[in-house]
């Protein structure tokens, strides 16, 4: 069984520690900046009271007239429960924050060729959306 909620000041250690073992790069600072109260940071907990992964977002009205929509910044599973439903469950936890906030759309940016994160956003019915990132290389 898997409880989602809000995330707590204790739980920042675990998810610094899940995300630096996932990204291999350590960013407390960044994680404790997620708990930001405009933002909405959730965690799933197993029975036993272990971090099982965390999603982080928040509603934002996007740049060049675009209407408010909610973000997804992050999720992250511990790999031993993946395909277990937890990410469907934070996924769904978060969409359902948005919706009170009165959005209609859900957005993220992801790697294209990151093909298990973009399988998992297809999975819950997200596909391309009207805006088209552009990147320069600035070294």
């Amino acid at each position: 069984m898997i409880l989602i909620r809000p995330v707590e000041a204790p739980d920042l250690s675990a998810i610094s520690a899940l995300d630096a073992r996932l990204t291999g790069t350590a960013k407390p600072d960044y994680w404790r900046e997620m708990m930001a109260p405009d933002r909405h940071f959730l965690i799933a907990e197993s029975a036993k009271g272990e971090l099982a992964g965390f999603i982080a977002g928040e509603v934002r009205a996007w740049e060049f007239g675009q209407p408010p929509a909610g973000w997804v910044f992050a999720i992250q599973i511990d790999p031993k429960l993946r395909l277990k439903g937890v990410g469907s469950q934070l996924f769904e936890g978060l969409v359902a924050r948005f919706k009170a906030e009165g959005v209609t759309r859900v957005r993220t940016l992801v790697d294209r060729k990151d093909h298990l994160i973009l399988s998992f956003f297809r999975a819950q019915g997200m596909v391309a959306g009207p805006s088209l990132q552009l990147d320069k290389d600035l070294a």
